[in-house]
């Protein structure tokens, strides 16, 4: 069934359930679905009337994440000079990449293949634009591009759980700092 087509408060269960899926995510790669029912506020059965099982649950979260990481771009760079809307959009890679990790570690190898080989497109098309809009502004590198940057970015897969708070976002200010032109505020 379509999102359009549920009763508002059955989409308002689903929005629950998958918000309360991510926030488990966020905190263990250990999720249980009866604890997400729980935190969601709903029984089992709409837990299951929405998301048959874990994989599907899991793989809707990825999907929204990804889906929110590509619309931001555009957002982002509506509200801000390309450099500063390109730190905040890797300020939200750094969230999704905290998610993929719990997804990812929580499915099964040929499910999350599948997940990742659908959104890397899209993601490595709205980093493309923040990047040429930097290039453009004469503000991001014009040797850079956004296959290579995803390239160092995937490196925050391989940080552990309780590295993450201290790391992610250091690493990420470098490699912001290695995509500005030295010379753009001269």
């Amino acid at each position: 069934m379509s999102a359009s087509a549920r009763r508002p408060d059955a989409a308002q269960n689903r929005t629950r359930i998958v918000e309360a899926a991510r926030a488990a995510l966020a905190e263990s790669d250990h999720v249980h679905l009866n604890e997400i029912a729980k935190r969601a506020g709903v029984g089992q059965g709409t837990l299951y009337r929405n998301f048959p099982n874990r994989e599907a649950l899991l793989a809707e979260v990825y999907r929204r994440d990804v889906e929110e990481l590509v619309t931001a771009a555009s957002t982002l760079l509506a509200e801000h000079e390309p450099v500063e809307a390109l730190r905040h959009w890797l300020d939200r890679v750094i969230d999704y990449a905290e998610i993929k990790r719990g997804v990812l570690a929580a499915l099964e190898p040929a499910a999350w293949q599948d997940l990742v080989t659908h959104s890397h497109n899209p993601i490595e098309d709205a980093l493309g634009r923040l990047l040429s809009a930097g290039k453009a502004a004469g503000s991001i590198r014009a040797d850079v591009d956004a296959h290579g940057v995803l390239l160092l970015i995937a490196y925050l897969g391989r940080l552990d759980r309780e590295e993450w708070e201290s790391t992610a976002r250091p690493l990420m200010n470098v490699i912001l700092d290695g995509l500005s032109r030295r010379d753009a505020g001269r």
